[in-house]
């Protein structure tokens, strides 16, 4: 069972950068699925969320108007679109099995990968 993330590097800010995150081992349209990020000193933070079906979809504040999670069910990826880079989005990005509601995402459960890690420079 593996979530292989890719897509991250070193970005300008105000640019753009899309990141996949690949499972194999199990079926990925069985689980809601997430993006959280892990920055130098801060705490991890959910990101994005896409529900079961990708019927539901929940942002966190600070991404919202330049984030848009989808999932490719049929090649067992999901990704994250992130536009209009900030530096503060600088952070190790992970994929994760998680429940999604229009409200929030809960922590990762079952299945989580290692990240891709995207740095905003200014």
């Amino acid at each position: 069972v593996q979530l292989q993330a890719s897509g991250g590097g070193s970005v300008q800010a105000g640019g753009s950068v899309r990141l996949s995150c690949e499972a194999s081992g199990f079926a990925l349209n069985r689980f809601g699925m997430g993006w959280f990020r892990q920055a130098p000193k801060k705490e991890r933070e959910g990101v994005a969320c896409s529900s079961v079906g990708a019927h539901t979809s929940f942002y966190t504040d600070s991404v919202k108007g330049r984030v848009t999670i989808y999932r490719d069910d049929a090649r067992n990826t999901v990704y994250l679109h992130m536009s209009s880079l900030e530096a503060e989005d600088t952070a190790l990005y992970f994929c994760a099995t998680t429940a999604c509601t229009s409200q929030g995402m809960d922590f990762p459960y079952a299945y989580s990968g290692q990240g891709t890690l995207v740095t905003v420079s200014s």
